[in-house]
């Protein structure tokens, strides 16, 4: 299944979500009980600098429990990197879990099939912020067309680019794939030190922009049932167009080869490069380096003059656990954690891009930096197969290793994805 979407327009200006839209009881939880008062616990992630994140939920959860007399909340800041073991024991041990939780949007599919996350789709439908709802968002809490959770902000790529050194070459921004392979090499053969598109073997959301703008999918399938759509012919296009950034006229195979997504922005903002592919949450990291001030952001270009790549819609959610006690106030939480409100409120603190879309165009209209990825996610943003296979994919590396079997010469293009594609099968089949 093809999960391009358009964001929607303009809405409503931002309103903080009513008490009186308390949602139901629903039979769907794990736990008879709905508890009016007590303690909910609450897990978000700990993000590096997190002290602006913790004023933001302070102040929701201080408003929270003036409105909700008799219930207390508990915020635990949990490592990103140690999730999955606290994640899994949690949904192991109902006694040891939290309330209300943050979680990566790819985790979602994963997260349901264990029985984790409560359904909240009729809360989420009777919410009237909900209306507003970036569609590729709103995708990412779905499985199976029920929601199991809020959009809590959405992240996505683009190209940033030395304003410095298209000057000094007198090059212009790239508006095709084909001008931005051939701009690359331009900056390589003036400037050896440089690498023109600093790109990773193993920066899986910086190459699948490829693979979308030549027309590939990563799965079709729906309901459940996925086939990979890896090794198809526009999927090949796109991991040769991607691959084939990998040399000593780019980026020299054997040291970006083994490249992540992290290592790129970080070679950009130390000066090493004259583009990269980063993201929104990139910018802080850009910023805080060598090219600060020497440097701008476009969307990435797709394979017509015009067009926008379409770039993956990362980011996280904010989920009630089917084990709690205090369904309707975990709800409310929920609710309250992942508003218009605070999303504004995350965006001036940590810059984490709203998925509201009328917050996120206030947004970009006070903080220029934030247009060109919304013109990215206006323009159709791409999302993982709503599978629990998804996360063995990506834990096992499939893609990376293909990239890499790629870049080496290992394989070619053709055996690669093929090999890809049957592992990929392997998973989605053994997830039924």
């Amino acid at each position: 299944m093809k999960l391009s979407v358009r964001t929607a327009g303009l809405a409503a200006s931002a309103a903080l979500l009513a008490t009186a839209c308390a949602p139901q009881t629903s039979s769907n939880s794990s736990s008879d009980e709905d508890e009016k008062t007590g303690t909910l616990r609450v897990w978000l992630f700990r993000e590096v600098g997190n002290a602006p994140k913790e004023k933001v939920v302070d102040r929701v959860v201080a408003d929270f429990e003036k409105t909700h007399q008799g219930a207390e909340v508990d915020v635990e800041y949990i490592p990103v990197d140690t999730r999955a073991q606290r994640v899994k024991a949690a949904f192991n041990d109902p006694g040891s879990a939290p309330d209300v939780m943050e979680y990566g949007n790819t985790d979602t599919a994963g997260y349901v099939r264990d029985g984790g996350l409560l359904d909240v789709t009729r809360e989420f439908g009777d919410w009237s912020e909900a209306k507003d709802t970036d569609p590729t968002a709103k995708q990412s809490v779905t499985v199976d067309g029920k929601l199991y959770g809020a959009p809590f902000y959405v992240g996505v790529r683009a190209l940033y680019y030395r304003t410095d050194v298209f000057e000094e070459l007198g090059l212009s921004v790239p508006r095709t794939m084909d001008e931005l392979a051939s701009t690359a090499r331009e900056i390589r053969a003036a400037r050896p030190e440089l690498y023109g598109l600093v790109v990773g073997g193993a920066y899986t959301y910086g190459a699948m922009p490829f693979v979308w703008a030549n027309g590939g999918e990563l799965a079709t399938g729906k309901g459940g049932s996925y086939a990979s759509g890896i090794d198809s012919p526009q999927a090949r296009k796109g991991i040769k167009a991607y691959t084939s950034l990998f040399g000593d006229d780019n980026c020299p195979a054997a040291t970006c080869a083994g490249m992540g997504g992290n290592d790129t922005v970080s070679a950009f903002a130390a000066g090493k490069a004259g583009m990269a592919i980063g993201g929104d949450f990139s910018h802080t990291a850009v910023e805080a380096g060598k090219v600060k001030g020497k440097y701008a952001v476009v969307p990435l270009p797709g394979v017509k003059a015009g067009s926008i790549a379409p770039a993956f819609a990362g980011g996280n959610n904010i989920g009630v656990l089917k084990s709690t006690s205090h369904r309707t106030l975990a709800v409310q939480l929920m609710k309250r954690l992942a508003s218009k409100k605070t999303q504004g409120e995350l965006f001036d603190a940590m810059g984490f891009l709203p998925t509201f879309t009328d917050v996120r165009q206030q947004a970009a209209r006070r903080e220029p930096f934030v247009k060109p990825f919304v013109r990215t996610l206006s323009a159709g943003t791409e999302f993982v197969p709503s599978s629990p296979a998804w996360a063995q994919i990506d834990s096992s590396l499939v893609l990376p290793t293909m990239f890499q079997e790629v870049i080496s010469g290992k394989k070619d293009v053709t055996k690669a994805s093929e090999d890809a594609a049957k592992k990929m099968n392997s998973a989605f089949g053994s997830a039924g």
